[in-house]
């Protein structure tokens, strides 16, 4: 059969994966050098918050690939995908498993992020909402999840290669251009999308992001009145 190119990432999308690369791996380093660091390591978490609720809105009014409802597997996609009886574009079953572990594990991080405390030199804009116990425990899982989600991470890059050179499927070159070149004739471009949801959802990332840095965070409390000085 012909090979033919078909649009499948739309630029949204696109964007969307290399800023969060960008931004992970910002916050990777910074939050392992720490130091002076540790402000810039806020505020790529902070940036990352706005990121993946743009993600998650857009998995509902972007075009046909970037949807949930495309990409989401259930067990008969999957059986047919380890049977070798998968055709599809976009994300196959596996990866759209690693795509959502990947998406989990990158909102609890900086979820957790919010709210710690390591009493050092960092202090998360939400942390006034919590105890100090549970900072301290969100602390601990926040330093913990760091691992899990290097693990994955590097689980998502190995498959990456092993695709590129094993099965000589190159799964990169989409997410730069938009296209995936495919003999199935049956394969239909991406659709929906457009301007105004993604003007939405931009809206709904920027007051996601002012809400985690603490815009709806109670006043403190005044300072208590100065006292006047003995007259003598």
């Amino acid at each position: 059969m012909e090979n033919r190119r078909v649009k499948v990432w739309d630029a949204p999308t696109r964007l969307f994966h290399w800023l969060l690369v960008t931004l992970v791996a910002t916050a990777f380093a910074t939050g392992f050098v720490g130091g002076n660091w540790i402000e810039w390591h806020g505020r790529a978490g902070l940036a990352i918050v706005g990121l993946l609720v743009f993600r998650i809105v857009w998995g509902f009014v972007g075009s046909t690939y970037a949807r949930f409802t495309q990409f989401v597997p259930g067990p008969a996609r999957v059986l047919a995908y380890l049977r070798g009886q998968w055709h599809g574009l976009g994300h196959n079953p596996l990866g759209a498993f690693s795509v959502l572990g990947l998406l989990a594990l990158t909102a609890f991080q900086v979820g957790s992020g919010l709210v710690a405390d390591d009493n050092i030199s960092f202090t998360g804009p939400l942390k006034a909402l919590v105890s100090q116990d549970t900072a301290d425990w969100f602390t601990g899982l926040h330093r913990f999840n760091v691992w899990l989600l290097g693990g994955l991470v590097g689980l998502h890059v190995a498959s990456i290669v092993f695709y590129a050179v094993i099965k000589k499927h190159y799964l990169l070159p989409p997410m730069f251009s938009g296209c995936a070149t495919t003999d199935d004739p049956a394969a239909e471009p991406a659709r929906g999308g457009g301007w105004l949801p993604f003007v939405v959802a931009v809206a709904l990332a920027a007051s996601a992001v002012w809400v985690a840095s603490g815009g709806l965070n109670p006043p403190p409390p005044a300072p208590p009145p100065p006292q006047a000085a003995p007259a003598w």
